[in-house]
Parts: C-alpha cells; sequence; structure tokens
C-alpha cells in the first residue's frame, strides 16, 4: 500500500505560518506547547476482514476484532501519539460503552469529554476490509447512534482555553443538532483567533446533504483535509474544456487549486498517490507515496489528518506536516483498527472489547 511521503518540489513560501485570516495570527504554538481540542465522533468499529467476495446467504470466513473508533476521535489519537502533548476531544456517546470509550482515549494520551446520551446506544461502525488486493480497501455500515447527537448545550467556549488549534470531524454537520454544535465551536474559535480545520468526512453523506450547505457551513475554516474523491465532488463537475489548455478541474491538483481559493489551505489525502497542498489557487506541494504492508486500511485518513495538525502545532512547515501525515497514514494502513497502538494496557487484562448494552 502506497500511503505518501516526503513532499518535495516545495517553493519557499510553503513553509510559512499555519494559515489564519486577515487581521489576526493564528499560528500555532512552536515545539508542541499549543492545545489541540477536537470535536467530533467516536464510535465503536467492528472490523471484519475477508479474503476475495463476500458468499450472499451463507457463511465468508473472516477475522473480526472490535475496536474504538469514530474519525474525530482517530485524529484525536493520532495527533497525541505524533507528540500533541495536550489534545482534547469532546464528543458524544450512549450509555452502553461512554465510560469504555473514555478510558481508552485516556490510555491514548488525549483528554476526552464525552457526553452520555441517555436515549441513544454508541454510534457503531462495520467496516468491511477485503484483504485480497493490496489495498485493503474498507466499505463501512454505519450506525451514528449518539455520535451526531452532540448539541450546542454539549459545548462550552472553556474547552478552547490554552487551545491553537480547533478540528472539527465533517461528520458533524450532516446532522442536527451536531451541525449546530459545530457551528459553536466555530464560532467560538474565531472570536478567539484559533485555527480551525475540517475533514470533509464522506462522499456518501456530502451527496445526500449537499455541496453547497456543507462549503456555506465551512466558511472560515482555515484548513480543509478532503480526500481525492471528497475534493472533486466539492468542486463539482468538470466544466468546458479550455482550448488554450486550462487543468482538467477532473483532477485532484485543480480540485484543490480551485478549493484553496475558498480556504486558505488545502491539504488532499490522495492514498496511495500520496498527498498534495494548495494555498492562494495554486499547488504548493506534492508528496510521493511511502510502502507499507496493508492490513487494514480503516483510519488512514484520520492518521495523516492528527499528525499533520500534530506537526503544524510543534512548529513544522507545510511540506514538513504534509510528510509527517503521509507517514502516519502508511503506519495506520499497517495496523488493524483505526488507531495507533495504545501507551499502555488496559486494566484488568481487557483486550480492547467494549461492554454489551
Amino acid at each position: 500500500m502506497d500511503a505518501g511521503v516526503t513532499a518535495s518540489g516545495e517553493p519557499p513560501d510553503a513553509r510559512a505560518a499555519a494559515p489564519g485570516r486577515a487581521g489576526r495570527s493564528a499560528e500555532p504554538t512552536p515545539n508542541g506547547s499549543g492545545a489541540l481540542l477536537v470535536v467530533g465522533d467516536v464510535v465503536t468499529d467492528i472490523v471484519a476482514r475477508h479474503r476475495g467476495p463476500l458468499a450472499p446467504g451463507t457463511d465468508t470466513v473472516a477475522a473480526i476484532r472490535t475496536v474504538p473508533g469514530g474519525a474525530g476521535a482517530n485524529v484525536a489519537c493520532w495527533a497525541a501519539h505524533w507528540g500533541c502533548r495536550d489534545v482534547r476531544f469532546l464528543g458524544r456517546a450512549g450509555a452502553d460503552a461512554a465510560a469504555w470509550h473514555e478510558e481508552m482515549l485516556l490510555r491514548a494520551s488525549v483528554r476526552p469529554h464525552i457526553a452520555v446520551d441517555p436515549e441513544a446506544l454508541t454510534g457503531t461502525v462495520i467496516s468491511l476490509v477485503d484483504t485480497a488486493g493490496s489495498a485493503a480497501e474498507r466499505t463501512f455500515l454505519t450506525d451514528s447512534g449518539a455520535c451526531l447527537r452532540l448539541s450546542p448545550a454539549d459545548w462550552t467556549p472553556s474547552l478552547l482555553d490554552g487551545v491553537t488549534w480547533l478540528h472539527l470531524s465533517g461528520y458533524l454537520f450532516f446532522a442536527e443538532p451536531s451541525r449546530a454544535a459545530a457551528r459553536a465551536a466555530l464560532a467560538s474559535a474565531r472570536a478567539r483567533g484559533v485555527t480551525v480545520s475540517v475533514d470533509p468526512a464522506s462522499t456518501g453523506f456530502l451527496r445526500r446533504y449537499g455541496v453547497d450547505r456543507f462549503l456555506a457551513d465551512a466558511a472560515g475554516v482555515d484548513v480543509l483535509l478532503p480526500s481525492r474523491d471528497e475534493a472533486l465532488l466539492l468542486t463539482g463537475p468538470p466544466g468546458p474544456t479550455d482550448p488554450a489548455g486550462a487543468a482538467d478541474p477532473t483532477e485532484p491538483a485543480d480540485a484543490a487549486a480551485e478549493l484553496s481559493r475558498r480556504f486558505p489551505e488545502v491539504v488532499v489525502k490522495l492514498g496511495g498517490d500520496g498527498a498534495l497542498a494548495a494555498r492562494d489557487g495554486r499547488v504548493r506541494v506534492r508528496a510521493p507515496a511511502v510502502r507499507a504492508d496493508a492490513r487494514d486500511s480503516t483510519g488512514a485518513g484520520d492518521a495523516f489528518t492528527g499528525a499533520y495538525v500534530a506537526s503544524r502545532l510543534a512548529g513544522a512547515g507545510l511540506r514538513e506536516a504534509v510528510s509527517e501525515g503521509c507517514r502516519a497514514g502508511a503506519r495506520a494502513v499497517s495496523r488493524v483498527g483505526a488507531r495507533p497502538e495504545l501507551r499502555a494496557p488496559l486494566p484488568g487484562g481487557l483486550a480492547g472489547v467494549p461492554p454489551r448494552a
């Protein structure tokens, strides 16, 4: 599996500080001393690794594990693993597994703020991973459960005390009241001059929700971190061919350039083709791929985002941060599950299985 590493060809201005809006500085505190707050989803992942097509109507042999997940929580864990010393996470889970998820975040050196939903169960994702191919591609069956019931009542601006970077999981924008919670967090961050990043999260949800609605919701965000497919979807269908040789808008580089006219910094994750970053309407960094023994591609994009943000908070330039993100993505696909290894064993010898409802 190629996950992308070591950017090259970066122009001198690509080492500029992290993007901020005109009239204020949003540069992260160097040396990892700035805090990161991630607001997003936390879910229970059931990862089923099978080889070849599923057999309808009968059994398919698979290796099945239950592990903690959720794009937002995964980003927080990878950022902590990549050296960010103060990582906080806000999310919502059901009473069935909230304590387990809190413990797993603590073991990953993340400070959890998990609102316990009295009605809905914790979100669950079944990840079907076909190991027959070299990419270990996955298909998701998603029950959002409590995670998209995060509400403005769960938000308090004091969560931003000491924070220099806020990351929002794009899943929050696809349902009320979580969309209102994301807007509240974004407004608080803008008022404090905190850098804000967003990962669009899902082409399926984006299509159903509407590209224009999402782009309107994300107005004011400093860094957009889409996948290749998300970037292409967000820039719409190609226009007429320019006889003078204009760039093909179906290419991810062109999509990144176009999106960077809306957002100060756009970093597109290309999977096996590496990654690229754009500013001011043009691509500034391209990152080729690095080989990895792919076992499970679940969470590779979250790993990229966590390492990228941690690197930026530590004072890294754009090229270095993209490289670190790609390196984390390569490490992620070599593991089963969407998170890095825990720094300490779970109490009581637990093997990472949540309590049953």
